[in-house]
């Protein structure tokens, strides 16, 4: 019989950046996650920008391997999930802890790590776990980078606006 849940593994603390060397930052008091140029200074602090990157094991590993992102901004706890929102996907970073064991394989917290492209093994993509196909990216809204879900249009399209590294 195989288990459907998913129990956690490790944890990884990591910095996030995209294609541009920039950060991501969340600022859950303006409800909004972008990538940013940041400062020596400021990455000390880490406020809002050291992720823990909660790894779980998994039945399926052609999948990806399964993750959830949380972050500590001013000594509370947040963790990263998508809602539908006005018939739109949102990413959300909702207080609150990543738990231990998530009953399925599919959650709204989870996403499928992969490497980005089969010749850059240091930067990878997060494809959404409830819908094929979405994935972690930036989008450009004014002068933010922030960070939302994206459709690839083909399964071996490249978008650099989904690659990510630590």
């Amino acid at each position: 019989l195989e288990c459907d849940a998913l129990c956690k593994d490790k944890i990884l603390h990591r910095f996030l950046r995209n294609v541009n060397s920039q950060l991501l930052v969340v600022r859950p008091d303006l409800n909004v996650a972008a990538f940013e140029d940041v400062t020596d200074q400021e990455i000390k602090s880490g406020n809002g920008m050291q992720f823990d990157i909660h790894c779980y094991k998994t039945t399926n590993p052609s999948a990806g391997l399964p993750v959830a992102f949380s972050v500590q901004v001013a000594d509370k706890n947040y963790y990263l999930c998508c809602e539908k929102e006005c018939g739109k996907m949102m990413v959300r970073f909702r207080e609150g802890e990543v738990p231990k064991d998530i009953p399925a394989e599919s959650s709204n917290i989870i996403f499928f790590k992969r490497t980005f492209t089969s010749c850059s093994s240091r930067a990878f993509k997060f494809e959404y776990s409830l819908e094929q196909g979405m994935f972690l990216a930036f989008e450009e809204e004014g002068s933010l980078r922030k960070l939302t879900l994206k459709k690839l249009s083909r399964e071996d399209e490249v978008d650099e606006t989904m690659k990510l590294s630590f």
